[in-house]
């Protein structure tokens, strides 16, 4: 106890999304890891690391993962499931990792302008690896993606709003909301309690990262445990009040669904989803096993239930036009189907012209897998294309 009073700023930086942290993993052995030493302007420190699946083609999309405190881009390579599902749907996967040169306990600096700010040190870093992955690979750069754990997850939220002209979607795992803190102090505050901010000001921590921009903004997935105690699950309902906000929609679910490990999904639109999962502490959501839905393995913050990052993928789409295997709804699509048109029918009509299916007596739109209802003449839905062969649900939006 005498030695972390002594430590000062590094006993504060203790509290900054663990309280229960293990011991830093070592840098990347793994042989499929490969680290890129150099990838252009560096001034957040941080290290590059990816994972390229066998005979990746030019024009594929780009994930960036971003590890929790404590851990290390070897943890997030190993555990999260990223790398075999690239391997399914033929994406570039990247690796940032910090250090505790940066900060005591390894945690990406999500709470301080120096560093979570367009142009500013670690969010400039993890733009250069985004450039470097789109020179190695010839990425398309329309389809560039992030997510990340615990304070990789509010720094996943920060580069959402300093570059929405990079990425075109999030995932936020037991993560914090954009620019809800500018201190350790204030970092504690925003892990542990309401800020009682409307979602209107919410969003305006967003939209000011980037004055004069308008649109397009990133898809967000947020995943949130009930019974995380690290990062309280209030942040859950702030994520969904601030993107929600941002993309101008109501708070209001437009479908709600059950998922595997106690989770309910909870849609806005095709903009943002909200995972919940029932009794989950802080960590990764991951679904050890050969099934379709499943991938990731279990470690230290990586907890078994559901596999995020699989659901994330799909809400992305990464799952559509991937040169691999297609584990989603079959994507039959009637012959005048047109990518952004809405289509207004009986949910018999839209499963019998391959806009959704039926499992069970129960209808499903295809690609985004929400829960429309009996399959039947009687009940009515809007379906909107927001990509070949993906469906989603948008009731009144069109």
């Amino acid at each position: 106890m005498r030695k972390l009073v002594a430590a000062g700023l590094a006993a504060a930086a203790a509290v900054v999304l663990t309280a229960t942290a293990v011991a830093a993993s070592a840098d990347p052995p793994a042989a499929s890891l490969v680290q890129v030493p150099s990838f252009g302007a560096n001034p957040g420190n941080l290290a590059m690391y990816t994972y390229t699946p066998a005979g990746l083609a030019p024009g594929r999309p780009v994930v960036v993962a971003l590890h929790g405190c404590t851990q290390s881009a070897a943890d997030y390579y190993a555990h999260s499931g990223w790398p075999e599902l690239a391997d399914r749907w033929q994406f570039e996967v990247v690796f940032p990792q910090t250090s505790s040169a940066n900060n005591s306990l390894s945690c990406f600096t999500w709470f301080d302008p120096a560093d979570d700010t367009r142009g500013n040190g670690e969010a400039a870093s993890v733009k250069s690896m985004v450039d470097k992955a789109v020179a190695d690979h010839g990425s398309d750069r329309s389809r560039i993606y992030v997510t990340g754990l615990s304070a990789g997850g509010g720094m996943t939220a920060d580069l959402l709003a300093a570059y929405p002209d990079v990425f075109a979607g999030g995932g936020i795992n037991a993560g914090l909301p954009a620019q809800c803190a500018t201190s350790v102090t204030q970092a504690t505050s925003c892990q542990q309690n309401d800020q009682h901010l409307t979602p209107a000001q919410w969003a305006s921590r967003v939209t000011a990262q980037n004055p004069g921009y308008t649109g397009p903004w990133p898809r967000v997935a947020i995943w949130q445990g009930t019974g995380d105690y690290t990062v309280y699950p209030v942040n859950g309902t702030e994520l969904r009040d601030q993107w929600t906000a941002v993309h101008g929609i109501s708070q209001t679910p437009t479908s709600t669904q059950s998922l595997p490990g106690g989770t309910t999904l909870t849609s806005y639109g095709d903009q943002v989803q909200w995972y919940s999962v029932a009794g989950m502490g802080h960590g990764t959501a991951v679904d050890p096993g050969t099934g379709a839905t499943q991938c990731g393995s279990t470690a230290a913050y990586f907890l078994a239930g559901i596999c995020s990052s699989y659901y994330t993928a799909v809400f992305w789409g990464l799952d559509k036009d991937s040169g691999g295997t297609t584990t989603s709804a079959p994507p039959t699509t009637s012959a005048t189907s047109v990518p952004g048109a809405c289509v207004t029918a009986s949910n018999y009509a839209h499963t019998q012209e391959g806009r959704a299916h039926q499992t069970s007596g129960e209808v499903y739109a295809n690609g985004s897998g929400q829960d429309m209802g009996l399959w039947n003449v009687f009940v009515t839905h809007t379906l909107r294309e927001t990509s070949p062969a993906y469906w989603v649900i948008a009731d009144g939006q069109c």
